[in-house]
């Protein structure tokens, strides 16, 4: 049965509920010092933040403290202090907590995301009992609340609280679980999502040597107590009993999980560990960042690298026998996935098809080679068994066909409207602050936004090809190679507020599309855009209007782009094999 002082928790009713939430879906995440050991595994769980975000959802991410740094902390404490009756104790504790959250927001703010981190007292959470092992009872909202309606993204620590005194109490061992089941039972939320080092709950130890583990894909709550040992805190699993929440045991980019809670279903086999074999087209700004991300996730063999000069000196630590400059010899490889992220549309192009023949699935962060025939290419997808997927061609960071797949779902769209290129918003917002535009676009080389040549940004043609991508999901078809395009130019004044506008509309069956320089900003959304940031509006039939905003430029955004759409190209692999 569960703890009485668990049970006497009542959840908000729900007028309270719907004060808290934003409109926009919420999900709740925990990640364990099991996942966050070091510095290092911070963009890993930003990832995992981003594919939700991409998804619609607003976060909340619960965070332990980095593997070894609560002992080190309470070693220090108790070293310096009383041991016994330590009032100040876990006010210094909690501080590993709050430093993993400032850590994972900083991760969630490289790669684009609007995210803000939380501390102990910020959060909200107040609890009762002893200062070392005291139990949630309430939630004071309103900075989650405004954060939640702020912020894409709100990171805060698990195992600290606020007890009625004011004092910083600590929620035991594995108290980040209890945190992360009581914020969704306070917003009102039917599961949890709790992110481990395993791909859920087990009818033994996943790492013994005798007879073969079983995966639950439901287990029941004395399931959970009974098989959970140490993977999910047993006060969570009582809170959730309690308060009606499912809790759902998952790793790192996976989809399947177990899911705890009223039922449960029989064991069975899991989904193998055998690593994908990938290929990696580029060794630029976005594939150096692919192969750095890469290289060290075991869930990923890289088999080749193909690059021009084989022997040219590349600012990632790889293997020198993976690169090579051969299209032919990378895909007698045998990858399962193909990673493209060259720099020239035509060679891109021919190297997607050539992959796509082969039944290999694709996933590219090149606009120009995409472009050139989407249809065409999804045709050849669909004929071969491939998947093709090109999420990171748009926006960058910025979730714009997930956001257009989404409005067109809902219903006819008319039109969009956006800011596309991430290195033209940089210049423009450098010249509007006074900057000569030698210096503008120096300056967007030395971020890493700028190519050594820049003119498919400047002319227009990388606004163009994303508005060709967009009117495809849009509407099924594209727009001509000669549509209206304003060439930002070395003369260009600026007399205030400008921004390169990509838009596409129907209009009486027929796509009226332009990529313009507007110095007559209306457009909140749009006017508000600094740096290389991007963002879209997507008009529907019924006047609804989706937008989405994000980084647009830089290696981390768009690397982070092209590992969701290599994400789901797993999950639907993993899908088609029947595992759960």
């Amino acid at each position: 049965m569960p703890h009485s002082s668990l049970a006497l928790v009542e959840p908000l009713k729900p007028a309270e509920a719907a004060a808290v939430l934003p409109a926009q879906e919420v999900v709740v995440l925990k990640f364990g010092s099991s996942i966050l050991r070091t510095v290092a595994e911070a963009p890993a769980v930003a990832s995992e933040v981003y594919s939700h975000v991409r998804a619609g959802r607003k976060v909340v991410a619960v965070v332990s403290a980095l593997a070894g740094q609560t002992d080190a902390l309470l070693a220090e404490a108790r070293e310096l202090g009383l041991d016994h009756d330590n009032d100040l104790l876990p006010a210094y504790v909690a501080q590993g907590e709050e430093r993993a959250a400032s850590l994972v927001a900083i991760a969630c703010d490289r790669i684009g995301l609007d995210a803000k981190a939380l501390s102990v007292r910020e959060l909200g959470l107040t609890a009762e009992g002893p200062l070392e092992h005291a139990r949630p009872c309430g939630l004071e909202a309103a900075n989650l609340r405004q954060a939640l309606a702020e912020h894409q993204v709100v990171v805060v620590p698990g195992f600290g609280a606020v007890n009625p005194k004011g004092q910083v109490a600590l929620l035991g061992r594995g108290g980040s679980d209890l945190t992360a089941v009581f914020l969704a039972a306070e917003l009102g939320l039917k599961r949890v999502r709790l992110v481990k080092d395993v791909d859920g709950l087990y009818d033994r130890d996943p790492a013994a040597k005798s007879g073969r583990p079983l995966r639950y894909r439901q287990a029941s709550w004395e399931d959970a107590r009974r098989h959970g040992g140490a993977l999910v805190q047993h006060d969570a699993i009582d809170l959730g009993e309690a308060r009606g929440v499912e809790i759902e045991v998952a790793a790192l980019g996976r989809a399947d999980c177990t899911v705890v809670g009223h039922h449960s279903a029989p064991p069975g086999r899991s989904v193998p560990d055998a690593p994908i074999r990938v290929a990696v087209a580029g060794c630029g700004v976005v594939g150096g960042g692919l192969l750095a991300r890469l290289l060290p996730d075991s869930r990923f063999e890289v088999v080749g690298v193909l690059v021009r000069d084989p022997k040219k000196a590349r600012d990632v630590d790889a293997p020198a026998e993976l690169f090579l400059s051969d299209r032919e010899a990378l895909l007698d490889l045998k990858p399962d996935l193909l990673v493209e992220a060259l720099s020239e549309g035509g060679a891109g192009h021919d190297l997607i098809r050539a992959a796509l023949e082969r039944g290999v699935d694709v996933a590219s962060a090149n606009k120009q080679a995409i472009s050139r025939d989407p249809g065409g290419l999804a045709k050849l997808a669909d004929e071969r068994g491939a998947r093709l997927a090109y999420s990171a061609a748009v926006g960058g960071g910025s979730p714009m066909i997930e956001t257009l797949r989404a409005a067109r779902a809902a219903g006819p769209v008319v039109g969009f409207e956006a800011v596309l290129n991430g290195t033209v918003n940089f210049m423009l917002d450098r010249l509007d602050q006074g900057a000569e535009f030698a210096d503008a676009l120096a300056d967007a080389r030395v971020a890493g936004f700028a190519e050594e040549d820049p003119s498919s940004d400047l002319e227009g043609r990388d606004s163009a090809a994303k508005v060709k991508l967009l009117a495809f999901e849009a509407f099924g078809e594209t727009p001509g190679d000669d549509l209206p395009r304003d060439v930002l130019a070395a003369d260009f004044q600026a007399d205030g507020p400008v921004r390169q506008i990509g838009a596409c509309r129907l209009e009486d069956g027929v796509l009226q599309a332009s990529v313009k320089l507007d110095r007559d900003l209306d457009d909140a959304l749009f006017s508000a855009l600094r740096g290389e940031r991007n963002a879209l509006k997507v008009y529907g039939e019924d006047g609804r209007v989706w937008s989405c905003k994000g980084r647009g430029a830089g290696r981390w955004p768009t690397t982070e782009s092209v590992l969701a759409d290599v994400a789901d190209i797993v999950r639907a692999r993993h899908a088609a094999l029947g595992y759960h």
